[in-house]
């Protein structure tokens, strides 16, 4: 893993702002490394890692820190209402692949699959019918596969 993605090229005297004004920006990056790890699992993380370079590095100490420090770990809204605010934002710009990453992360921050399908239904309304459509049909792809791991496991 490179030096800039392990965070250790930000100075610990750098402020992170006003999400959290304490914090150095090593202080963000741990704790977003911390709620994406919890989100969408250690296994989905060390993949992304692995996956990196040096021309992917600077945009995945990006997204800790920006998206999974400064944005996952604010009070004022749970894991779960910030998985319905993701759902339905990749359900609004047809953004597939992190919709089922996603789905995968709602049920992780506790969301049941029930409550998924209402997200679902009720983008059908504000995202349209055809984007709630790939989006029924994703999800169901995506807990079928949940399932089938799930059943492997349990052999």
């Amino acid at each position: 893993m490179s030096a800039q993605l392990a965070g250790e090229n930000w100075k610990d005297d750098a402020r992170a702002g006003a999400v959290q004004p304490d914090a150095t920006q090593r202080d963000v990056y741990d704790g977003g490394m911390e709620v994406r790890r919890a989100v969408l699992s250690d296994e989905h993380v060390d993949r992304a890692n692995e996956n990196t370079d040096e021309f992917t590095a600077e945009f995945q100490n990006m997204i800790t820190r920006i998206a999974w420090g400064g944005i996952w770990t604010r009070p004022g809204l749970s894991r779960q209402m910030r998985s319905v605010a993701v759902l339905t934002a990749m359900i609004a710009h047809g953004h597939w692949d992190e919709f089922a990453m996603h789905v995968r992360a709602a049920l992780r921050n506790g969301l049941t699959r029930d409550e998924i399908k209402e997200v679902i239904l009720q983008s059908a309304i504000y995202c349209g019918v055809p984007s709630a459509n790939t989006a029924f049909k994703v999800a169901q792809t995506t807990l079928a596969d949940i399932d089938a791991a799930s059943t492997k496991e349990q052999q």
